[in-house]
């Protein structure tokens, strides 16, 4: 993704191979200290992930693109983030901990198919509905960053479902 890119498509793409890539750092990962910190990175940059979707992307598409998907998207958003809930809380010591991350990482490769990867995916259906993809980066990523330097300075919150 160049910097002036804007198409929030593109930009949800690069995040999405950014945590790919994590979750192979963390399968490669030997040490305890290492998986947790990975872990965390992982959860942190999920749950921004999410709540810009949820907060910028999805209302956007909300009657443009097929219903099914949109709400599969939002359950499976909420599916995550009790795991990445359970993962911050619960830290390396639990004795789930890495298969936790496993299945994370399982439930996000199925998450990214259905947006990006698969036929008629949701990208795809955006792309091709009355949706304005680059004003829409734009103000994807004003919140990202907001997110970010929240989590940078006080944190983040547990993440909040929406279904659920």
């Amino acid at each position: 993704m160049q910097p002036t890119d804007k198409d929030v498509t593109h930009i949800l793409a690069a995040d999405h191979r950014a945590v790919e890539a994590l979750f192979e750092e963390f399968e490669k990962a030997s040490s305890t200290e290492r998986k947790a910190k990975i872990a965390e990175k992982i959860c942190t940059e999920l749950k921004i992930h999410a709540q810009v979707e949820e907060e910028v992307f999805y209302p956007a598409l909300k009657g443009k693109i097929d219903d099914d998907l949109l709400k599969e998207a939002y359950v499976e958003h909420d599916g995550a983030k009790l795991l990445i809930n359970d993962i911050l809380a619960s830290g390396p010591d639990d004795e789930f901990f890495e298969a936790k991350v496993t299945v994370l990482s399982e439930e996000i490769k199925h998450h990214v198919k259905e947006e990006e990867k698969q036929h008629d995916n949701m990208f795809q259906q955006a792309r091709a509905a009355d949706v304005d993809l680059e004003a829409l980066g734009e103000r994807l990523l004003a919140r990202k960053d907001e997110l970010k330097r929240q989590a940078e300075t006080a944190g983040l919150p547990p993440a909040e479902l929406v279904t659920m």
